[in-house]
């Protein structure tokens, strides 16, 4: 009886560690450098190239060719070589999405050439769409804006900066933008461990503030969360849309339920959001109800900097990124390859 008490206990515990579900990750990709985010739409796989921790790597934007392979994306005009953008050239870009027009969205942090900038391609026929770029009133030099939701039925762009936490509202009709602020899109005063070690950013505790941000399936609720926090908002995102005052932001504003220190979340149409969870190794699901379960715990996972999901399969960059030397203020220690990939939900 006790052998089957103790097995009966084990197994709970995998259970709710996330032991065994869902657990063999695919490798989409394997690259010679830091992917950045991740989107996928009907099994072609775009990434952003990191600007942490890529040195020297003369590409941008890619489409996965095979599992160690890939191509410029559009074209290698729109490549730059480090530290010297130029016209149209992309300079530092991190958060992509595809929408369902089959538009490829990304934001630019243009951290060389000192502006942001915002693109958008056809990934059919590669030619570019749309392109916005900030002013220093909306997206001052220094701005860190590295994660966006797409709204393909209004046509607005939400993005969150994380180095003067707010969100940015770019309504691509009228080509204008504004920026939000409110306390939830601060850091929280929470250290992260990985691996029992603490992760800096800077030299100091990391403290990261708005990063992840989605939108329901019919565009009319964006959810958002710092990175350093533990809590998923959710605010009508006509209240962005329509320019509501602070004051309205602040009432219309609700807690989802809770979320892991997380670099990316994606929301599927059902409603649930799967979450990186950057200090276990793992990815995270908080379902409608409000309950956050684990889904894989994996040693591979070495800083899952975000998702996107087409058909049956969760896609995953992962990229070490505290072991670069932004984080640490050391030489960077992370391993080639780096790894895309692939996880079956359903």
């Amino acid at each position: 009886m006790k052998t089957v008490f103790s097995f009966i206990i084990v197994s709970v515990m995998a259970y709710q560690l996330g032991w065994g579900q869902h657990k063999e990750l695919q490798i989409a990709a394997a690259l010679p450098f830091r992917p950045g985010n991740v989107a996928v739409s009907n099994d072609r796989i775009f990434s952003t190239v990191h600007p942490l921790g890529n040195d020297g790597v003369n590409v941008q934007l890619i489409e996965i060719t095979g599992k160690d392979s890939y191509r410029p994306f559009p074209d290698a005009s729109y490549q730059s070589i480090k530290g010297a953008p130029k016209g149209k050239q992309i300079d530092s870009p991190l958060g992509i999405r595809i929408d369902a027009k089959n538009r490829l969205w990304i934001v630019d942090m243009g951290q060389n050439r000192g502006t942001t900038r915002v693109y958008a391609f056809d990934i059919n026929s590669g030619k570019e769409v749309y392109q916005y770029e900030f002013s220093q009133e909306i997206a001052p030099k220094g701005s860190f804006i590295q994660d966006l939701a797409i709204d393909d039925v209004n046509g607005f762009v939400f993005l969150a900066d994380i180095a003067n936490p707010g969100i940015l509202v770019l309504d691509t009709n009228t080509n204008t933008a504004n920026r939000i602020t409110h306390s939830s899109m601060q850091p929280e005063n929470i250290d992260t461990y990985i691996n029992g070690e603490l992760v800096l950013f800077g030299g100091a505790p990391a403290r990261v503030g708005v990063n992840p941000i989605t939108l329901s399936a019919d565009k009319e609720t964006l959810f958002y969360g710092a990175m350093s926090g533990t809590t998923w908002y959710a605010i009508p995102s006509s209240v962005l849309r329509e320019g509501k005052s602070k004051d309205e932001f602040a009432k219309a504003l609700k807690v989802v339920g809770p979320k892991p220190v997380s670099d990316g979340v994606i929301t599927a149409k059902n409603g649930e959001h799967y979450m990186t969870n950057s200090q276990n190794y793992g990815i995270d699901k908080l379902t409608t109800s409000g309950d956050l379960l684990p889904v894989i715990r994996d040693k591979r996972l070495d800083w899952p900097d975000n998702v996107s999901i087409s058909g049956d399969f969760l896609y995953i960059s992962v990229n070490q990124l505290h072991k670069t030397t932004a984080f640490t203020g050391k030489p960077d220690s992370g391993t080639k390859p780096f790894y895309i990939y692939k996880l079956a939900i359903k």
